[in-house]
């Protein structure tokens, strides 16, 4: 009964893991959204394919090529790989190390030293499968390790795809305000030739004694004001041209001839609840799966106070000469069970299992901060694409009423009842409306693209 009772205590700890038991933190965030949870008109959730969310074929064409050529996103995907390969060399030591190993081993003994005597010279000959230091995980400290290794594997995998989702938000963007900024020039464009022909027109009333100097002097500064915005407008359009070509890691393909308000540049969704909404997110799957890695470490932090049993062994023949080596009776074996218990290390163990609750605390504090941030985002979105919506109607209100009083405007000049001077205003009111325009429908719809990242991009489905 003595004998049998280490061996039973063995077996019954044998599968004994000192891992905690893992718990999803609860989302330290709101059960509903802080304004109207509906983007569009649409009624259904998310599209998961990129390219149904974005169905315009030309930017379907530059998130295309920016999956497949840009530099970080080929660093992300090589992460990925990275820790697939870190996860199988962890997994790899749950199972023991087989090796074929074959030797020849050879001495001289001097006379002297030999206790026959005489000089010996002896040799032999091994073959032999060998098994080293191959540990027994009674208390799960290897698959503590191994369950560490999936983890961080799947939150590198995670990781790559909020990176590919921003990539394809980040397309989106880029391209809209390509389209904006074409807009707003070829419009400057268009004005700086119209205060041209309006600056000649004065110019030749002025030397038949129709108009003065001031009114040439104001058409002159009208006209230059608008080079001036052309030019600008120039150098923001090419910035934005080397920004997308950055994104899309080559030449874009062609985009011009595209406007903002044309239809069906993005597809219209709703948004769920919180709780359906944050945890499908990679970035925050991403941030829990390194939450438990970190508990996982928990584990074999605290499997290292407890003893380890390590095997060696090897099984093959042996023999004085090589013609020998695998004649009968030339079989040979050993076998070298060890165990280790720690007795004193200064306080290591114990500190590496500080080191892994910590850890974990911290963890835990990244994988709520992650749900907060991402709610914060898709608040953030909800009400700017409300507000937004509101302002860009108003804006719009304001191009209407701005090109009506300018006709009219206009008309009265031509009359000789209105001044050059409240013809130029006009003017300029009406093409800073028409610019302010623009500019509020591209950042209109950049929240709607912004949502594809936001929401996840139909990830809970892809993963399925």
């Amino acid at each position: 009964m003595r004998k049998t009772l280490p061996l039973v205590i063995a077996l019954a700890l044998a599968g004994c893991s000192f891992t905690p038991d893992y718990q999803r933190p609860a989302p330290p965030v709101p059960a509903g959204w802080p304004t109207e949870a509906r983007v569009g008109a649409g009624d259904t959730a998310i599209p998961t394919d990129w390219r149904t969310f974005f169905p315009d074929p030309r930017l379907q064409s530059l998130i295309a090529a920016a999956l497949e050529h840009n530099r970080d996103m080929r660093v992300a995907v090589a992460r990925v790989d990275e820790a697939r390969a870190l996860a199988g060399i962890a997994r790899a030591e749950r199972f023991p190390t087989v090796d074929l190993a074959a030797q020849r081993a050879a001495s001289l003994t001097p006379a002297d030293l030999s206790s026959t005597g005489r000089q010996q010279n002896s040799q032999r000959y091994d073959v032999n499968l060998a098994v080293a230091a191959f540990e027994l995980d009674f208390w799960g400290r290897v698959k503590s390790l191994d369950d560490a290794g999936r983890a961080n594997f799947l939150a590198s995998d995670y990781a790559r795809e909020a990176f590919r989702l921003s990539l394809i938000a980040d397309v989106a963007n880029a391209w809209l305000s390509l389209l904006e900024l074409g807009e707003r020039l070829e419009l400057a464009q268009a004005t700086t030739k119209s205060r041209e022909e309006t600056r000649t027109l004065i110019g030749r009333r002025r030397d038949v004694g129709l108009a003065g100097d001031l009114d040439y002097l104001q058409a002159d500064g009208a006209f230059q004001n608008a080079r001036a915005e052309t030019a600008s407008l120039s150098r923001s359009h090419a910035a934005a041209e080397n920004a997308l070509r950055l994104l899309v890691g080559a030449s874009p393909a062609q985009v011009a001839g595209g406007k903002l308000a044309q239809p069906g540049l993005i597809a219209e969704v709703a948004v769920g609840l919180p709780a359906e909404v944050l945890l499908i997110r990679p970035d925050v799957l991403a941030a829990e799966q390194k939450l438990i890695a970190a508990n996982a470490n928990i584990g074999a932090a605290r499997a290292a106070f407890l003893p380890k049993i390590v095997l060696t062994a090897a099984l093959g023949t042996a023999s004085r000469g090589l013609s020998g080596l695998f004649d009968a009776g030339s079989g040979a074996w050993n076998f070298v069970p060890a165990l280790r218990l720690p007795l004193f290390d200064a306080g290591r163990s114990s500190g590496n299992v500080d080191l892994a609750t910590a850890r974990k605390t911290i963890a835990v504090a990244e994988y709520e901060k992650a749900i907060q941030q991402a709610f914060r985002e898709i608040a953030d979105l909800l009400a700017a694409r409300e507000q937004l919506a509101e302002q860009l109607q108003a804006q719009e209100a304001n191009v209407a009423a701005q090109s009506q009083r300018l006709k009219i405007v206009d008309a009265r000049y031509k009359a000789g009842v209105s001044s050059h001077l409240e013809l130029l205003d006009a003017q300029r009111e009406h093409f800073a409306a028409q610019q302010s325009a623009l500019a509020v429908r591209r950042q209109w719809l950049s929240t709607a693209a912004s949502f594809y990242k936001a929401l996840g991009g139909g990830i809970a489905d892809q993963r399925q």
